[in-house]
């Protein structure tokens, strides 16, 4: 069980790396699930543009793509999150990067443990979830 970062096609420093693993590893833990290896790669909107295109043939930037490994009994994969797309939405949601950057990071944990923001309910609950998991970064 690793939870790695990478970082492609982008200067960028990750704070508190071990606070976000544990936080990573809380979600998993809280969800009932087990963990199996968690890569978060930190790119830029180009470089994410192009996964979605690629992958899932969509023309729009975004913040998060997640490629889930074959699934097992342990959470395994690959979490591409745009850095200049989290700055851009915090300035937007107005909260601080480093908030934002959780939520996403959450989100995506989430999405691994089954949840998903297609509905209105959907993203209620998902949103409450986000919340609930931001308070345990120290």
């Amino acid at each position: 069980m690793l939870v790695q970062f990478f970082f492609r096609n982008i200067f960028f420093s990750l704070k508190k790396k071990s606070g976000v693993k544990k936080l990573i590893l809380s979600v998993i833990r809280k969800e009932k699930k087990k963990a199996g290896d968690i890569n978060f790669i930190f790119c830029s909107d180009e470089f994410l543009l192009a996964l979605n295109k690629k992958f899932l043939k969509h023309d729009a930037f975004t913040d998060i793509i997640t490629f889930q490994y074959p699934p097992s009994d342990k959470l395994s994969a690959e979490i591409f999150i745009s850095i200049p797309r989290v700055k851009e939405n915090a300035k937007k949601f107005e909260v601080s990067f480093e908030n934002e950057l959780h939520r996403v990071m959450i989100h995506g944990m989430l999405h691994l443990c089954g949840y998903n923001d297609k509905s209105a309910k959907q993203k209620e609950e998902i949103r409450k979830k986000e919340n609930y998991y931001l308070k345990f970064l120290k």
